[in-house]
């Protein structure tokens, strides 16, 4: 079992099991796992930094009205099936903080985009494994207050790599 699997098994467990799971009582009684696409070692990227002169300070808005604090940190550049794209990296106390829609989003994955942390790297540049980026947790239960995705890392290309969109089998129930 790779490093990835297990992530992904601990996560449905975490999903199923924990009282802190985002799912409801009903979700988790339905609940046989997470969809995930295939592991895709293409959109494991050590990339560079374009740091910003001036960090500033943004408040991204969520998805129950309440804003979040973030610093623009950099710009990310790298390239899908051959087509150039962007992504604006945020830092929060937590780390750094990636929040992207790929041209998928709404359709394989979820409308309001998804998540992913970055790890530092040698020299200045950072780990974008995209096979980990996931849901926010609003994706499952709209009680969750999320940041939203920013228009600047909207993308027109697919990331099939990471979590795919939460079908809520009981979300009815």
């Amino acid at each position: 079992m790779s490093e990835l699997q297990r992530f992904r098994a601990g996560k449905d467990r975490f999903f199923a099991e924990d009282p802190d799971s985002p799912l409801t009582p009903a979700q988790k009684h339905h609940f046989k796992g997470l969809h995930y696409f295939p592991e895709n070692r293409a959109l494991r990227l050590e990339l560079a930094v374009e740091e910003f002169p001036e960090k500033a300070t943004v408040k991204m808005q969520t998805t129950t009205g309440s804003t979040q604090t973030y610093t623009r940190f950099g710009r990310i550049r790298f390239s899908i099936d051959g087509q150039e794209a962007t992504l604006t990296v945020f830092v929060s106390p937590d780390g750094y903080f990636l929040p992207f829609a790929d041209s998928l989003a709404g359709t394989e994955t979820y409308g309001a985009g998804r998540y992913l942390e970055l790890e530092p790297a040698a020299q200045g540049r950072l780990l974008v494994d995209f096979n980990y980026a996931y849901n926010p947790y609003c994706a499952y239960n709209e009680t969750w207050s999320c940041p939203i995705t920013p228009a600047e890392n909207r993308l027109k290309v697919p990331i099939r790599a990471g979590e795919k969109v939460f079908h809520g089998e009981a979300a009815a129930e």
